[in-house]
């Protein structure tokens, strides 16, 4: 996303008449979660502070802020939500991802989830672009694996960047040894639960867009946001 990113955090930039990271907000909201932690870094964290404040003006109830001091993947990201979120269940979201439809089934069904995690995944047809996500593989109808950047996608089922856990997931984490690039992966998370078999999943049902993913993806989703807009 450079050079855009190197005056702002690329969740900052506008998606359409509003900045990315709105959408996200939006998307909790409307499906009925009004207590988020919001898990930032680098040297724009304050500029959230300023557009967010508590909240209040975007439906939130509790919001709150944590700084992730270095680049050390989601999964450590997430790590930091521990004390907020202490023994309840909990949703993620990128906030680069932008969903045409409301999510509001998918944490409906997580919420009539006893245990485990639950991602939902978006069809994709072009293999080059299915070669730089994270993609699901399957046995029948059963995730069996989740492979990062496949060279060879072993189905057209990508992974979105939201993601629900039970509050296992923090024991998890803490156990998790980090990548070749140094990070924790959050796909180490979810193909921990796959191995376990607590791995449930949605298929989205409409449109999805990581407008974090390149500058032509962003410019994608601004178009398809100003014509048909978003979280409906």
């Amino acid at each position: 996303m450079r050079p855009l990113t190197r005056i702002t955090n690329k969740h900052l930039l506008p998606i359409y008449d509003r900045p990315m990271v709105t959408y996200a907000i939006e998307a909790f909201v409307n499906s009925g979660i009004t207590e988020i932690m919001l898990v930032t870094g680098g040297t724009h964290a304050g500029e959230f502070l300023r557009l967010l404040g508590n909240g209040e003006d975007w439906g939130v109830d509790r919001l709150m802020y944590s700084y992730q001091d270095r680049p050390g993947g989601i999964a450590e990201a997430l790590g930091l939500a521990e004390k907020f979120v202490e023994s309840d269940k909990l949703a993620v979201i990128l906030a680069d991802n932008i969903f045409g439809q409301s999510i509001a089934p998918m944490v409906s069904n997580f919420s009539n989830q006893s245990i485990g995690a639950r991602i939902a995944l978006a069809r994709v047809d072009e293999s080059d672009h299915l070669s730089n996500l994270g993609v699901a593989k399957f046995d029948v109808d059963k995730i069996i694996e989740i492979i990062e950047k496949p060279i060879d996608p072993p189905s057209n089922y990508a992974v979105t960047g939201l993601y629900f856990y039970d509050s296992d997931v923090f024991e998890i984490v803490g156990r998790l040894t980090p990548s070749e690039r140094g990070e924790l992966e959050i796909t180490d998370v979810n193909n921990f639960y796959v191995s376990k078999g607590l791995m449930s999943y949605d298929i989205l049902d409409g449109y999805w867009g990581d407008a974090g993913e390149s500058i032509d993806s962003y410019y994608e989703v601004n178009d398809y946001v100003r014509e048909n807009g978003a979280n409906k």
